[in-house]
């Protein structure tokens, strides 16, 4: 995950990056996920990690600063360097891919949330992976989208002293005072919350210009059997009379669908029904927030009663400031953890890898070793764990712990625990499969670019956890292992996988991006690499520039 992740963040063309491997000498196994370990490496039987990525990683960007951090310092000191590869800049953010001792990582943690420094923590073991995301106490989002923002052309400002009852907008009541702003455009893009500031107003509306003002979505409400067609040409031709206007017609149309519902004897005690159609080429302005209260100051809602012709309405972002709780506290009270698919999460799956990550750290503190792989004496330890931190957390409102969970809500009744899973979680806890290194390598990057402000980092913690590829309870087929380069990926998907994986024949279209991905990840994987096995590929375009990142 670790060699991933750089490499996705030099070929982003961030400032820098800086590489810690704990001194993990190169192994034999190390080479079905780690693409720049060659068997010379292993073979010299003390080259680490780091050491050897490094050069190669150096090649992919000349103007992104990469080094390997000295084996004699250690990682709370660096985290605290202002000068970090002669940038004279701190890291602005720090990954951890691999699993550290609970009290190293904790600390780790806390040190980028004092220092502004975001977190990131992407691990695989097995055919679970996990990504955790922490921002501090207090970070600003500046664009949560990145979608490009909307520039509206006004042909219509009206104040309406008193709303009708069949017209809605969000937090105005009926007999309300509304301003109503009409685009020319047949549907605006915006919604509730957004905010706009007007530009161009002229003939006696110039004050306004440079003001910023929050939007609601304008709808109406018609009878559902009146079938209004919101698509054709006469709902978009009445659209563009005056708001009254059009209120006008759909209170004719309301009542006399009502009243021919209210002549109907079939239809006693019951309810009228009604649809709420959204206008598309409306806004109301809000001018009892922050932003309206600021225009009131210099102006009154009369003005909006001068408007004759001409304006616009610019769509502006305001920054958003999310507050982010630390690894420490969300290990634990994360009581219903997300799940990368959506029908996981709702039947409560994440709780048994949360409660796995939680007890695997117990683990390594009680034993100064981490779970090793197919070991069921370890996997035994670790199942007692995670059962023994669920039973302490029952009491403890908003905490991780064995219970029943509906579409995502925990309902506080005590479950078994899957032990299955978490015991499973354990005996392939060394093991990695690189296309879930290659996952959590592109998704731990793109949460490091998020520390510009730019887009929405995930809401902590996401898991994935794929059952249907572990076949370690048939234990002839997962080993013994050879000591080979692809021993990790056979103690989970097995013999069997990779007798099959060898011969496979794959024509491969499109050497590009993510052609390039599929073709590393066939390789590590062994494809191909048998005697009837073959790999074909074809690209008839030209290496250009962009070809480079």
């Amino acid at each position: 995950v670790g060699v991933e992740t750089a490499k996705n963040l030099i070929l982003s063309n961030v400032g820098g990056v800086m590489l810690y491997d704990g001194g993990v000498v190169c192994k034999e196994e190390h080479r079905g996920s780690n693409f720049y370990v060659t068997r010379e490496h292993v073979l010299e039987g003390a080259t680490t990690l780091g050491a050897a990525s490094l050069s190669e990683l150096r090649t992919l960007n000349p103007f992104c600063r990469v080094d390997l951090l000295d084996g004699n310092s250690t990682l709370s000191e660096e985290i605290m360097n202002k000068d970090v590869l002669g940038s004279r800049r701190g890291y602005a953010a720090v990954v951890v891919a691999t699993f550290l001792p609970k009290k190293e990582l904790f600390q780790l943690n806390e040190l980028a949330r004092a220092n502004g420094i975001a977190f990131i923590m992407a691990v695989t073991n097995g055919v679970t992976s996990s990504i955790f995301s922490d921002f501090g106490p207090n970070h600003e989002i500046t664009d949560a989208t990145g979608e490009p923002t909307q520039t509206l052309a006004i042909s219509n400002v009206e104040v309406l002293d008193s709303k009708p009852k069949l017209l809605h907008v969000a937090g105005v009541k009926e007999g309300e005072q509304v301003v109503i702003v009409t685009v020319a455009q047949n549907e605006h893009g915006l919604e509730d919350g957004d905010v706009v500031v007007l530009e161009d107003m002229r003939q006696g509306m110039e004050g306004l210009n440079g003001m910023s003002l929050t939007v609601k979505r304008v709808a109406i409400s018609s009878p559902t059997s009146a079938k209004v067609d919101t698509r054709g040409v006469a709902f978009k031709t009445a659209l563009g009379l005056p708001t009254e206007s059009v209120v006008s017609n759909f209170e004719r149309q309301y009542d006399f669908y009502k009243t021919a519902f209210d002549e109907d004897e079939a239809n006693a005690n019951k309810k009228f029904p009604v649809r709420t159609i959204t206008i598309f080429n409306r806004l109301a302005l809000v001018l009892n927030d922050d932003n309206g209260k600021k225009v009131l100051e210099n102006t009154s809602v009369d003005a909006f009663r001068e408007y004759q012709s001409g304006g616009l309405l610019n769509q502006v972002r305001p920054p958003i400031f999310k507050q982010y709780k630390s690894l420490a506290e969300t290990l634990q009270g994360t009581p219903v953890p997300q799940m990368l698919r959506g029908e996981d999460w709702e039947l409560g799956k994440g709780v048994e890898v949360h409660l796995s990550l939680a007890a695997a750290l117990d683990f390594y503190e009680k034993n100064n070793h981490w779970p090793r792989l197919h070991n069921a004496d370890d996997a035994s330890q670790l199942v007692d764990i995670a059962k023994c931190i669920s039973d302490s957390r029952k009491d403890t409102e908003g905490a991780c712990w064995a219970q029943s969970i509906q579409y995502g809500f925990p309902m506080g009744e005590p479950r078994d625990l899957n032990e299955k899973r978490i015991a499973r979680y354990s005996r392939l806890f060394a093991a990695e499969l690189t296309g879930f290194c290659a996952f959590l390598g592109g998704a731990a990057a793109q949460e490091v670019i998020k520390a510009s402000g730019k887009f929405t980092p995930i809401d902590q913690w996401v898991h994935h956890d794929e059952e249907v590829l572990a076949v370690d309870e048939c234990a002839s087929n997962v080993g013994p292992l050879f000591g080979s380069r692809y021993d990790y990926q056979i103690a989970i998907l097995g013999k069997d996988f990779q007798a099959r994986a060898a011969n496979q024949r794959v024509f491969l279209v499109g050497c590009g991006a993510l052609g390039c991905e599929y073709l590393k990840g066939l390789a590590l994987m062994g494809i191909a690499t048998g005697k009837d096995g073959k790999i074909v590929v074809t690209d008839m375009d030209r290496i250009e520039g962009s070809n480079l990142s």
